[in-house]
C-alpha cells in the first residue's frame, strides 16, 4: 500500500517563493501565470492518505476536510502538486472565507466546509507519473507533467488548472483586467528548476489608486504625532465604511498634518463599518483612534482588495481638495473580472 512517507518528495518540502518586482521581465524564456488570491498549498497523495501543507510548512488538512476528501476521490492515487486553495463567494474569490476556516472548533470548520467548499487551482507538479521527483526538472517539463496529470483527474469541478502563457501581452492584459479577482501575475523561467524555499519566481502586482475619505487617525505609539490615517468609502446607503489605512507619512510631514487632523476631530467618523479589534499592522499597539469630520480626501495607492477592504497598507500619494468626499465610493474597489472567466483561459 502506498504511503506518504514513501513518496519521492518529502512532506517538509518548502514551496518555491516569489520576489516582488515593478514590471514584467523582458526577453525570451519566461512563462507567466495569474497569481491567485488564496492560501498556498502543496498537496500530497499516496493511496488513501492525503496531506496539505501551507507555505509555512504547517498542515492544513484539518481546516480543509472538504479538499482532503475531494483529493481522495481523484482517479490518480499518487501525486504531489503545488497550487492555491481558494473559496468563491458570489462568483468572486474571498480571502475572508479562507481565513474563517482557521478556526479551532472542528464542528465549525466542517460547517463552513459544507456551506462554502474550497477549490484548488494547480500550477506546478513535483512528481511524475512513475513516482519520480520533478523538483530538479525545468518548468517546461513540470508544466507538461501537470497538464497530463490534470487530464487524468477527469474534470473534477473543484480542481482547476491555472492558465499560463509565454506571451507578455497576455500577462499585461491579466494585470489590466482582472482587478480584485487576482493578486497579480507570476513570472517563471521555462528552464528553471523548482527551488524549495527560494524566491526564484517574480511577482508583479497591479498597483491602483483610490480616492478615500479620511474618517479618523491613530497617533504613533508613545507620541503625540499622527501615525496612520484611517480610510473610508461610502456605500450605496451613504454610510462611510472603514476600508483600510495608510501609514506612509514622512517624519517631516507629521507635525503639520497632526495639527490639520486635530482641527477636524470631533466628527462622527465612520458611520458604517468601523475600525475595531487589534490593529492589523501592529499587534501591540492600542486600538484607540480619533474620529474626524468627513472633509479630507486622500488619494492612495493599493495593490489588492478583499471583502471591499484594502488587504495591505496603502501608500499616501496626495490630498485631494478638489474632490468632494461624497464622490469617494466603494464602486472604486469593485472587481473587474470573476475567477471563472480567468480559469476559462486555460488551454
Amino acid at each position: 500500500m502506498a504511503r506518504l512517507s514513501d513518496l519521492a518528495v518529502p512532506l517538509d518540502l518548502a514551496p518555491m517563493e516569489a520576489k516582488l518586482v515593478d514590471d514584467l521581465p523582458t526577453g525570451p524564456g519566461w512563462r507567466f501565470e495569474p497569481k491567485w488570491d488564496g492560501f498556498r498549498c502543496v498537496a500530497f497523495r499516496a493511496g488513501g492518505e492525503v496531506e496539505l501543507r501551507a507555505k509555512s510548512g504547517k498542515p492544513l488538512g484539518r481546516y480543509f476536510p472538504d479538499v482532503v476528501a475531494m483529493l481522495q476521490t481523484l482517479p490518480v492515487d499518487r501525486f504531489v502538486v503545488d497550487g492555491e486553495l481558494t473559496i468563491a463567494v458570489g462568483g468572486e474569490l474571498s480571502f475572508d472565507a479562507l481565513q474563517l476556516r482557521l478556526h479551532p472548533a472542528e464542528s465549525r470548520v466542517r460547517k463552513l466546509a459544507a456551506e462554502t467548499p474550497a477549490s484548488v487551482v494547480l500550477f506546478d507538479c513535483l512528481m511524475d507519473a512513475k513516482g519520480r521527483s520533478l523538483v530538479g526538472a525545468p518548468l517546461i517539463r513540470r508544466r507538461a507533467e501537470l497538464e497530463a496529470l490534470f487530464k487524468r483527474f477527469k474534470s473534477q469541478e473543484r480542481i482547476s488548472l491555472s492558465p499560463s502563457t509565454e506571451d507578455p501581452a497576455q500577462a499585461r492584459q491579466w494585470l489590466r483586467e482582472v482587478g480584485a479577482a487576482l493578486d497579480g501575475v507570476v513570472a517563471k523561467r521555462l528552464d528553471g528548476p523548482y527551488l524549495p524555499g527560494e524566491r526564484a519566481m517574480l511577482k508583479i502586482k497591479r498597483m491602483r489608486t483610490a480616492d478615500c475619505v479620511v474618517g479618523g487617525f491613530r497617533y504613533e505609539h508613545d507620541s503625540q504625532l499622527v501615525g496612520s490615517l484611517l480610510l473610508g468609502l461610502y456605500d450605496e446607503a451613504g454610510r462611510l465604511d472603514h476600508v483600510g489605512f495608510t501609514s506612509t507619512i514622512s517624519d517631516a510631514e507629521r507635525p503639520a498634518l497632526t495639527k490639520r487632523l486635530e482641527k477636524l476631530a470631533g466628527g462622527e467618523g465612520f458611520t458604517g463599518d468601523r475600525p475595531g479589534g487589534p490593529s492589523r499592522w501592529s499587534s501591540g499597539r492600542a486600538t484607540e483612534w480619533t474620529p474626524l469630520k468627513p472633509e479630507l480626501v486622500a488619494e492612495v495607492r493599493y495593490d489588492h482588495v478583499t471583502g471591499e477592504r484594502f488587504r495591505h497598507g496603502t501608500k499616501l500619494i496626495r490630498f485631494r481638495p478638489d474632490k468632494a468626499p461624497s464622490q469617494c465610493t466603494l464602486a472604486q474597489l469593485r472587481a473587474e473580472a470573476a475567477p471563472p472567466r480567468i480559469l476559462a483561459m486555460t488551454h
